[in-house]
């Protein structure tokens, strides 16, 4: 029988994602608040669901109804989140995969690992919430800076505005690994687990910046010369021992080079 997974938020990485699993043979059901969206993902063979993080309804008793659970949100509603670890508590569901961010981490001298120490903020907090619960299994994914396809890095700052910091590091992860970086841990069986999913290339904020400006031919941004200097450097090196994995794109300046964005 086929493996049934359910994606909770078909956003920009879910839907791909949830795509993605379907040409692997799941059954896959998807969920948005999109009524647009939902005919999108219903003709693309996801059974798709329209679902509201803050406000669940019954929909959310079938939706849960599979083997596994991508939960890739924005929301940082804890009590939003609290009410699903509540549905999820009574539901078959024994394994989770939550999408979190490298934003947990402060600024650090250090490379940064999963044993390094996280920041007190909601994001943190809706991680404990899953890793805490002993009723399922939870594995964290802490993605560094997201981009490709649509998402192109040039466009990610307003024109006339200074970007700071421009001698710190660049902490970015291509869609595509994204997406395989899922598949492997649920083909692996990976769970109760912290990783960090990030390139491995690492390159200065002016540099990445300046050659992303110009691949979407936008003027060169300014840079805040005189600011505080802070160093964020996120070490990919578990998440490559424990799943053997290889980069698509490794080095992020030649994916933007390459047009592979």
């Amino acid at each position: 029988m086929n493996k049934k997974i359910s994606i909770l938020g078909c956003g920009w990485l879910g839907e791909e994602l949830a795509y993605s699993f379907i040409k692997l043979g799941f059954s896959v059901k998807g969920s948005t608040t999109s009524l647009e969206k939902i005919k999108r993902l219903s003709e693309n063979s996801v059974n798709s669901f329209l679902i509201n993080i803050d406000n669940l309804d019954e929909n959310i008793f079938d939706f849960l109804d599979s083997d596994i659970l991508v939960i890739a949100l924005t929301s940082k509603n804890i009590q939003s989140f609290k009410n699903l670890i509540s549905n999820i508590e009574l539901s078959r569901l024994k394994k989770i995969i939550f999408i979190s961010s490298t934003s947990v981490y402060n600024s650090s001298e250090k490379p940064i690992d999963e044993n390094s120490p996280i920041n007190n903020s909601i994001l943190s907090e809706i991680e404990k919430l899953f890793l805490e619960n002993g009723t399922f299994s939870t594995t964290i994914i802490r993605f560094a800076g997201l981009f490709g396809y649509n998402r192109k890095p040039g466009n990610f700052y307003t024109e006339g505005k200074i970007i700071p910091n421009p001698e710190g590091v660049v902490n970015m992860i291509h869609r595509d690994d994204c997406v395989l970086i899922i598949q492997k841990i649920i083909e692996k069986d990976i769970w109760n687990i912290t990783l960090n999913a990030c390139a491995d290339s690492h390159p200065k904020r002016r540099e990445f910046f300046t050659k992303a400006a110009l691949f979407v031919e936008r003027n060169i941004p300014d840079f805040d010369e005189n600011g505080v200097y802070e160093y964020k450097f996120i070490s990919n090196e578990r998440l490559k021992k424990i799943l053997n994995y290889n980069f698509i794109f490794p080095d992020i300046l030649k994916a933007i080079e390459n047009n592979y964005v």
